[in-house]
């Protein structure tokens, strides 16, 4: 999941009828307001950018000046309708920056980060406004207001005092400079990744370096390196996690580690893409702001929302895994060194050895190949015969692929979603192939979101980055690639089944330890039977894939979860201990602070690098993930604990479903968190199921 913040600063330009004509001025006349990519253009996000913050500010201006009594009416529903032009315009750039960016939507995001940073204070620390809704809130149970109103008040009320509401002018002027430079950095960060990951770009020079691959890898690898002008060369694209997926294919060991150290170097080579410095400022300045609120740390500020409200909180759940994944690890190492010697070799193991000779391990233990898996997992198969068959099967949605709206890139689909009653939920886009122009990894967000409010209902976005295969050819997935499709859906599925009047609690807008559940939880129906064998088959042959593969991969789930579940553990870690640093002692050096934090909470594990380094952690410097990247860990334990329920209460039903709908996927952040999640689990979050599920701990 990704997300942004839209809000905006006061930019007047001199030409009130050049903002008029800004095609972002009023809403998209295309079905559900989708965005008109046709007739968007570069140069109209920035005047776009400049009116929307100057409606905002002005509609602002007027709530907080109201001489009339503050009303729910007239300040929060007020405010909730604010700042429309606004949302169009960053829905749509931060989209299409994200998936498809340039050298002008850049310069658009360098140049707007320090101003939407400003104008999100302007509006957080605007005392008449704040006065208004302290008003209400200290009245609040004179008001009898419905639940859902009296959500959104409370919420604002305390989002209001955690931007700095109650803070001193002079603290408020310090937060100002703090907020403006911590948006430019974010923004540095990002575009440095990107850039480096595509620099980074690992080049050979000849077909017996790729030994391993498939005729079809090699070939996407030789048509990537004609893309780049390296006629004659082959080049494999990075993707930001620590390991790559090649990396199991490979068999030339000198590639493997160049593979490996291509990306774990990429933006630590002391040129213009180096991302060291900017980390650590930003992880000062984000102490700063903890200080001026009187928070111990950052990472206590962070959490004040999450359903894990507290760092002590989130490593008590930490330090519950990181022994038992350093046991599996450990048990999966020593099997993975006896496959080495078995193959021949008489190396010790290393990172860039680990995937390769997991799978070998799997292939033996399990008589299962990943090369063997893929055949059976072609990209449009799996979409339509798999992620929106367990939807169907659950909730009983369908999907239409509609060709007449138009995409900022020809490898996007659109396709309405119905409900199980025939009507219309919204649009939904995918963008699923690697570009070197779009930042890593996976995720979903809105161009519209649900409001009753507002009369809109979703249009709602996939994006990934899974390998481009050469022309004519199929595109074949890892399980991987395919469990992230269902994760991808899985949010899309809570933003389509929001049920909510107010933009501030709709859908997907809530915490970071609770928004990943609902996309984890999704995840289960990858590798249940009656799905599997409804998408998995073969590309060529057109048969279903075999009851005895389908074994294989159910047996075979538990093996390499040390690893998995390690990886994660050190990057989480990683997070909290940046964002644990105190203002005045930054770190001199990101990479010896790295080593001191992994050491020091026992996350070093041998052979296991943190999923993702702190020179390319997207997540926690540039999407909003900053102390909360713990949150994927915590909702798997959510997500298990759901899927053991459906487990003991029928499975893939439609009146499980529903339930589940009912109860997690339409109610938004109407509900605070423990109390919507013992409504459907019946009890507090359990520990017990995941690491069952994954295989840490016997059943």
């Amino acid at each position: 999941m990704k997300t942004f913040l839209f809000a905006g600063l006061f930019w007047v330009l001199s030409a009130p009828a050049c903002l008029a004509a800004n095609i972002f001025a009023a809403p998209s006349p295309l079905p559900f307001h989708a965005p008109q990519f046709d007739k968007i253009k570069d140069s109209d996000y920035a005047p776009g950018f400049a009116q929307g913050i100057q409606e905002q500010q002005a509609e602002i201006d007027t709530i907080a000046a109201n001489p009339a009594a503050p009303t729910f009416d007239n300040t929060i529903v007020a405010l909730e309708k604010s700042g429309r032009m606004l949302d169009r315009v960053a829905s749509s750039f931060f989209n299409v920056q994200g998936a498809n960016t340039n050298d002008a939507l850049d310069k658009i995001q360098s140049e707007m980060a320090p101003r939407l940073a400003a104008h999100q204070d302007a509006i957080y620390l605007n005392a008449k406004l704040f006065a208004r809704i302290k008003a209400l809130y200290d009245k609040r149970a004179a008001l009898k207001l419905d639940g859902e109103a009296l959500q959104v008040l409370t919420l604002y009320y305390r989002q209001f005092i955690h931007a700095g509401a109650n803070l001193s002018e002079a603290d408020k002027t310090k937060l100002r400079g703090i907020n403006k430079r911590e948006a430019s950095l974010e923004t540095g960060f990002q575009q440095r990744l990107v850039a480096a990951t595509k620099a980074g770009a690992l080049v050979l020079d000849s077909k017996a370096q790729l030994a391993g691959l498939s005729a079809d890898e090699i070939a996407t690898a030789a048509h990537e390196a004609a893309s780049r002008g390296l006629k004659g060369k082959f080049v494999i694209p990075l993707q930001n996690t620590t390991q790559q997926p090649l990396l199991v294919s490979l068999s030339d060991r000198a590639t493997r580690e160049k593979l490996f150290n291509a990306r774990r170097l990429a933006t630590e080579k002391s040129d213009k893409n180096d991302t060291r410095a900017i980390i650590i400022e930003i992880a000062q300045l984000r102490a700063q702001k903890a200080m001026l609120f009187g928070y111990a740390s950052y990472a206590a500020y962070a959490l004040y929302d999450q359903m894990a409200n507290s760092p002590a909180k989130v490593n008590d759940f930490l330090r519950q895994l990181v022994a038992p994944a350093g046991v599996k690890a450990k048990e999966e190492a020593a099997l993975i060194q006896a496959a080495i010697k078995k193959d021949g070799k008489d190396f010790a193991l290393k990172p860039w050895d680990w995937e390769r000779y997991a799978e070998k391990v799997r292939k033996e233990r399990y008589d299962l190949d990943d090369a063997q898996l893929k055949p059976y997992f072609e990209i449009n198969a799996v979409l339509q015969n798999g992620v929106f068959y367990a939807a169907n099967r659950l909730y009983g949605v369908t999907l239409r692929e509609r060709h007449d709206l138009p995409v900022y890139h020809p490898d996007v689909r659109v396709f309405t979603v119905y409900d199980k009653d025939g009507a219309e939920l919204g649009l939904m886009y995918f963008d699923y192939f690697k570009r070197d122009n779009k930042s890593g990894g996976a995720w979903m967000n809105n161009f519209v979101g649900q409001s009753k409010l507002l009369g809109t209902r979703p249009v709602i976005y996939n994006v990934a980055n899974f390998p481009k295969p050469a022309p004519g050819q199929p595109a074949l997935l890892s399980f991987d690639d395919v469990t992230t499709m269902f994760h991808e859906f899985g949010h899309a599925l809570h933003g389509f089944f929001a049920d909510q009047t107010y933009p501030l609690v709709s859908g997907t807008n809530v915490a970071r330890d609770f928004v990943e559940f609902p996309s984890q939880f999704n995840e289960h129906w990858a590798l249940h039977p009656d799905v599997l064998k409804h998408y998995a088959v073969h590309v060529k042959t057109r048969q279903p894939i075999p009851q005895t593969l389908v074994d294989k991969i159910k047996k075979s789930q538990t093996w390499n979860q040390g690893y998995g579940l390690a990886e994660l553990l050190a990057a989480s870690q990683l997070d909290l201990q940046w964002h644990s640093l105190r203002p005045w002692a930054p770190p001199v050096d990101a990479a010896k602070f790295e080593a001191a934090a992994l050491a020091g909470t026992g996350t070093d594990y041998p052979d296991v690098p943190p999923r993702y380094r702190s020179s390319y952690f997207l997540h926690i410097w540039g999407n909003g993930y900053a102390a909360a990247y713990y949150a994927y860990q915590w909702t798997v334990m959510l997500d298990d604990d759901s899927y053991d329920w459906f487990e003991k209460h029928g499975g893939l039903t439609r009146a499980n479903g529903q339930r589940f709908r009912d109860l997690i996927l339409s109610r938004g952040h109407t509900l605070d968190y423990g109390p919507m999640f013992r409504a459907f689990y019946g009890k507090d979050p359990d520990i017990g199921p995941m690491l069952v599920n994954r295989g840490i701990k016997p059943n």
